[in-house]
C-alpha cells in the first residue's frame, strides 16, 4: 500500500468513526473496519480497576495511544499521539499511584504522533519512533523519526527516516524497537523500502540504520507488506514478527528473519483464522509465539493464536463482540502464565456504538477470561497492550474517555510484586539491571541459584553482575519484605 493511499484509508476510517462515535477528539491510525455493537459479557470480578489519569487534550496530550513502560526508577513512560505545546504529541511519566508528568512535546522537527511505545534499553534510557515528522520533507507530514530521551526528559534524535533517495530507509515506524541481543536495535517501518511494502532495520546505538529486508519482494508481496508489529528476538536468536497485509491470500503474515536479514514466511492468513495482525508476538515458555489479530476468523472480530518456531498454527479463540473486537495491540505473558490484552472495540460499555473495549485474560489453551468491560467514563477503546509493572498490577490507556482525551489505568487481579531484568540474556560478566519495587536492603541475588554480587542503586533497582557459572533460570531477590522472582527465566549465553 503506498502512502497516498494510506492516507486516504486514514482518513475515511476516521471520519467514520467520528460520525459513529459521537465524541470528541477521536483520533485513529488504523487499518480496520468497525462492526456490530456489543451484547453483554461475563466478567471476573476479582480485580480492581483505578483510573489513573484523565488527559486534558491540551498540555498534557490527547490519544494516549501507545503500551506504557517501566523505568529504571520504577516511574512509569508513555506517549500521547496529539496534544502538548505545538499539539503535535508528547512524552510523559506518571507514577504508579497516577502522578503525571509532561516530560516533552514534540515540535514536528523531532518528529510527531508517536505509535509505538518506548523501551527501556540497557544503559538505562528510553528509545521509542514517531509515525511522523522528523527532518525528512519528502512525505507530506513528515516520515517518521527514532529518539532517545533520558528518564529526567532529555531527548536525542538519532535517525529521521526517508533521508534516503525514494525512502530506501523506510517510512513510517508503527512499531516499537527492540535491543536485541548484539546490543543493537531493531525494528520495522509500516512503508517505504526499495518496494514500497515497508522494511526491517537495525539500528547502531549512535543511530546507524541498516536495511535488512524489503517487504513486497515476491510477486503480489507474498512474503507481506506493512509491517506493524514490534519485533520479538526468540530464545534461537531469530526475530519474528507480522505483517498486516501481504502474504498468499493479502490478510497479512506471521514471518521468521535472522540477524543477517534472511526471511521466510510462517504463516498466510486467510480471513477464518484472522486478518491483519499488527500488535507483534510474545513467546512463552514452552518456546511457541501468541499472538492476535485485528479482525477476522469465526466471527469475523479478531483472533488470538499460537504459532510455533516452525510454523505450526493454532487459533485459540475468535472473539464474538460480547468478550470484546478490534485487536490492535498482541499480548503479555503475566507472572502467573497466561495472556493478558485489550480489544479496542467491544463488550457492552458505550451502547450505541460498538462498545468501549474489554480487557481480558486467556490461557495458553484458549480459555478466555473478560477482565473488565469498558465504558467512556473509566475510558474508551484501549488501542495499546497492557504493562505488568513489578509491583504485579497491570496498567494500559485508552484513547479516548475519562475527559475525552484518554485515560492511564490500573488493573490488580492479585498477583504479587517481582523483579524484571534489563537485558534477558546475557554472558557471564556482563552488567544487569534488576528493577523491583522495596528493594532496599536487599540482602541476596542469585541467578537460577548462583550468588551474584550486587548494589542496591535505589528502592527500584539493583546492578548486578552475571556471575560465572551460573545458568539459564529464574533470578532471585531477597528483601526484609521477603524473596522476589523474576517474571521470566534469565538465559545465559
Amino acid at each position: 500500500m503506498n502512502r497516498d493511499k494510506q492516507s486516504r484509508t486514514l482518513k475515511s476510517i476516521i471520519a467514520k468513526s467520528r460520525r459513529c462515535a459521537g465524541t470528541p477528539n477521536w483520533s485513529l491510525r488504523v487499518s480496520a473496519v468497525f462492526l456490530l455493537c456489543a451484547a453483554t459479557a461475563a466478567v471476573s470480578q476479582a480485580q480492581t480497576f483505578t483510573v489513573l489519569e484523565k488527559f486534558d487534550g491540551f498540555s498534557d496530550g490527547d490519544n494516549p495511544f501507545t503500551a506504557l513502560v517501566q523505568g529504571t526508577n520504577g516511574d512509569l513512560y508513555g506517549t500521547t499521539e496529539n496534544g502538548g505545546a505545538s499539539e503535535e504529541g508528547t512524552l510523559f511519566k506518571i507514577t504508579p499511584s497516577g502522578t503525571l508528568t509532561t516530560l516533552l512535546s514534540f515540535d514536528n522537527t523531532d518528529g510527531r504522533g508517536p505509535l509505538g511505545a518506548m523501551i527501556v534499553a540497557t544503559n538505562g534510557n528510553l528509545y521509542g519512533t514517531t509515525y511522523f515528522g522528523g527532518a525528512s520533507d519528502a512525505c507530506e507530514s513528515g516520515c517518521g523519526s527514532i529518539y532517545t530521551m533520558t528518564p529526567g526528559g532529555t531527548q536525542t534524535i538519532l535517525h529521521s527516516f526517508c533521508s534516503e533517495s525514494n525512502c530506501t530507509d523506510g517510512a513510517q515506524p508503527y512499531a516499537a524497537l527492540l535491543q536485541a541481543t548484539d546490543g543493537n536495535f531493531y525494528g520495522t517501518t509500516a512503508l517505504g523500502g526499495t518496494n514500497g511494502g515497508g522494511i526491517v532495520f537495525k539500528m547502531t546505538p549512535n543511530g546507524t540504520v541498516t536495511t535488512l529486508y524489503n517487504f513486497c519482494s515476491e510477486t503480489n508481496c507474498a512474503d507481506g507488506e506493512t509491517p506493524y508489529g514490534t519485533l520479538i528476538q526468540a530464545t534461537n536468536g531469530n526475530f519474528y514478527g507480522t505483517t498486516t497485509a501481504g502474504g498468499t491470500n493479502g490478510d497479512g503474515t506471521v514471518f521468521k528473519i535472522s540477524l543477517t536479514g534472511t526471511l521466510a514466511t510462517l504463516h498466510s492468513f486467510d480471513v477464518s483464522d484472522g486478518v491483519g495482525p499488527q500488535g507483534g508476538l510474545v513467546q512463552a515458555a514452552n518456546g511457541s509465539f501468541y499472538g492476535t489479530t485485528t479482525l477476522g476468523g469465526t466471527n469475523g472480530d479478531g483472533t488470538v493464536f499460537e504459532i510455533s518456531s516452525s510454523g505450526t498454527f493454532t487459533s485459540l479463540h475468535s472473539f464474538d463482540g460480547t468478550d470484546g473486537l478490534n485487536l490492535q495491540a498482541g499480548l503479555i505473558l503475566g507472572t502467573d502464565g497466561n495472556f493478558y490484552g485489550t480489544t479496542a472495540f467491544g463488550g457492552s460499555g458505550c451502547s450505541g456504538f460498538t462498545g468501549c473495549g474489554t480487557v481480558f485474560k486467556i490461557t495458553p489453551g484458549g480459555t478466555l477470561t473478560t477482565l473488565k468491560i469498558l465504558s467512556d467514563p473509566s475510558g474508551a477503546f484501549p488501542y495499546a497492550g497492557l504493562l505488568q509493572a513489578t509491583n504485579g498490577k497491570f496498567y494500559g490507556t485508552t484513547v479516548n474517555g475519562g475527559s475525552g482525551y484518554g485515560t492511564v489505568f490500573s488493573l490488580s487481579v492479585g498477583l504479587g510484586p517481582f523483579v524484571e531484568t534489563i537485558p534477558t540474556s546475557a554472558a557471564s560478566g556482563a552488567a544487569v539491571k534488576i528493577l523491583g519495587s522495596n528493594l532496599t536492603g536487599a540482602t541476596s541475588v542469585t541467578f537460577n541459584g548462583t550468588p551474584a554480587t550486587f548494589t542496591v542503586a535505589s528502592p527500584t533497582l539493583i546492578n548486578a553482575t552475571l556471575p560465572a557459572g551460573a545458568t539459564t533460570g529464574p533470578v532471585q531477590v531477597t528483601t526484609p519484605s521477603g524473596t522476589l522472582v523474576s517474571n521470566a527465566a534469565f538465559r545465559v549465553r
